[in-house]
């Protein structure tokens, strides 16, 4: 008869060569396959949220998810303009930038034909490009939070469907 003392011994060597060994079944994890480039191989995803990242820049692994359909990319510390490279995001429907230290929004802004929703809220915008007017399919902008000219805004509502909801 194999005595308590012996049993829990073997029980705590099994336990910790379990865990020392990443077994999942106890707690181990594995790590999530990345790209060279950093970017997490992920199938068929068309959501993205990178929120609350202390991201300075998008990462450019982004632009290459070509079946995006949300973009997150809120609550970061933005600068300047989202790279050119958001054009090629072709199936995007929402985007939310909101609560970054953006300066400009990129013309290519205005190639996202499916785009419905655009956040850019309470950033640093101090101009909005014309290209903003060619997004036929938006249904609500929020602007709100910025010191965007009116002048701009103005040329844009008169291109932008009836009915958009915009938040200024």
């Amino acid at each position: 008869m194999i005595k308590f003392k012996t049993m829990k011994k073997l029980f705590l060597i099994a336990f910790a060569t379990m865990l020392l060994s990443g077994c999942a079944g106890w707690g181990g994890s594995k790590a999530i396959p990345a790209t060279t480039d950093g970017a997490p191989i992920v199938k068929n995803a068309n959501k993205l949220d990178l929120s609350n990242q202390n991201l300075t820049k998008v990462p450019d692994y982004v632009f290459k998810m070509t079946n995006l359909e949300e973009l997150n990319i809120s609550n970061n510390l933005l600068t300047g303009a989202i790279q050119s490279q958001i054009g090629q995001l072709k199936k995007l429907k929402i985007l939310n930038a909101s609560n970054n230290q953006m300066t400009g929004v990129p013309a290519e802004i205005g190639q996202l034909s499916n785009l419905q929703v655009l956040d850019l809220s309470n950033n640093q915008l101090t101009g909005l490009p014309n290209e903003l007017g060619n997004l036929k399919n938006l249904q609500t902008l929020n602007i709100s939070g910025n010191n965007y000219s009116t002048a701009d805004l103005e040329i844009i509502k008169a291109k932008l469907p009836a009915g958009v909801n915009l938040i200024k």
